[in-house]
């Protein structure tokens, strides 16, 4: 690994002092880049991640191209269910679809363990690749519990999650054992990337903010309370994410993660309300990126302003980067915020 190692946006994650604001963004590998459409016309999404030289590719092209301070694993959330066998497709346009729903406890009893090593070897190539190639921090992830359930239940997106919430709420036992089954996936998957160089891992859990407070603390905080616990016994940074879930950050705030995700819906002034001390990363609308430059600009400036130099912000988007986004306004975005922050800190 390159002696100039850039680890600010690790020292961002454990609140240490660091000399600007570390940048990276939600979805930077895809296809607002010509690159990356380029190298579809030859793969498939998932086929990309079986091409351990092709994926790193991909994963590093946001490092290269807009100089942000992280880069994450270019994967699906649905990897390690696809590589235990499950029958799932990337519709485009549409997401990932299931063609057997779960309906009962039966119906995911058969299913055999994850054993990374050889159900996903190509990610973990992957990894020791970028662990040589990279000279800033490598991001593995997964998906949580709540949000691969909600998937596997409803057989693909849904814009109310009613099926899941009714099995949640009518099959208990069922839920705990699905919850169970899904967190030692997690725990397999994350901890076979960090031995493979991962310094940090995102647990996605895109669409928990479906969820109550009351019903997150009974039926979900236990399963991420103890993924979150083994991670903790691990060198890398743990973050979590999830959009529209600004009611959940007291729930977030009492587990032993690093880092908690926030989007435009909250502001920092509501995170000092809610006494969230962690460390954070966010909030800014995805699509500000459409916006003209000087209005981005303002509002990036002012989120700076209102962190005013603190520790622990990395700066980020609330939801990820979609394919209408200009290179060059993200460029210019993550040089601004590594620009002003600079400014910022060396004015105190």
């Amino acid at each position: 690994m390159s002696i100039l190692f850039n680890d600010v946006f690790l020292r961002a994650c454990r609140k240490e002092a660091v000399p600007f604001t570390p940048v990276w963004f939600m979805r930077q590998a895809g296809r607002y880049q010509s690159e990356y459409r380029a190298i579809r016309e030859h793969y498939s999404f998932f086929e990309i991640s079986h091409h351990p030289d092709v994926c790193a590719k991909v994963t590093r092209l946001p490092v290269e191209k807009l100089g942000v301070d992280a880069a994450i694993l270019f994967a699906d959330i649905m990897t390690p269910l696809k590589a235990r066998g499950l029958k799932v497709e990337i519709v485009e346009g549409v997401g990932p679809v299931f063609s057997h729903p779960i309906r009962t406890g039966a119906d995911f009893s058969h299913w055999k363990p994850l054993e990374s090593a050889s159900d996903v070897p190509y990610v973990l190539e992957t990894i020791q690749l970028l662990h040589q190639q990279l000279n800033v921090p490598l991001i593995g992830f997964a998906g949580a519990p709540f949000t691969l359930a909600s998937y596997l239940i409803e057989g693909g997106p849904s814009k109310n999650y009613h099926r899941t919430k009714g099995f949640m709420y009518a099959h208990p036992e069922d839920w705990a054992a699905l919850m169970e089954d899904l967190a030692e996936m997690t725990l397999n998957y994350l901890h076979a990337q960090i031995r493979c160089g991962a310094q940090a891992v995102q647990v996605f859990d895109s669409w928990v903010g479906a969820l109550s407070a009351e019903d997150y603390h009974r039926y979900l905080a236990p399963t991420m309370q103890r993924i979150f616990s083994e991670l903790k016994k691990t060198h890398a940074v743990s973050l979590y994410f999830a959009a529209g879930a600004g009611h959940l950050l007291p729930e977030w705030n009492q587990l032993p993660v690093d880092v908690l995700s926030f989007d435009w819906r909250t502001s920092f002034a509501d995170l000092e309300r809610l006494g969230i001390e962690k460390a954070v990363q966010g909030n800014l609308d995805p699509s500000l990126l459409l916006a003209p430059l000087p209005l981005l600009k303002e509002r990036a400036k002012r989120l700076l302003e209102e962190r005013n130099g603190r520790p622990g912000y990395i700066f980020n988007l609330g939801h990820g980067i979609f394919p209408e986004v200009s290179e060059d306004k993200l460029l210019a975005l993550t040089q601004f915020v590594h620009e002003y922050s600079r400014r910022l800190r060396s004015d105190q």
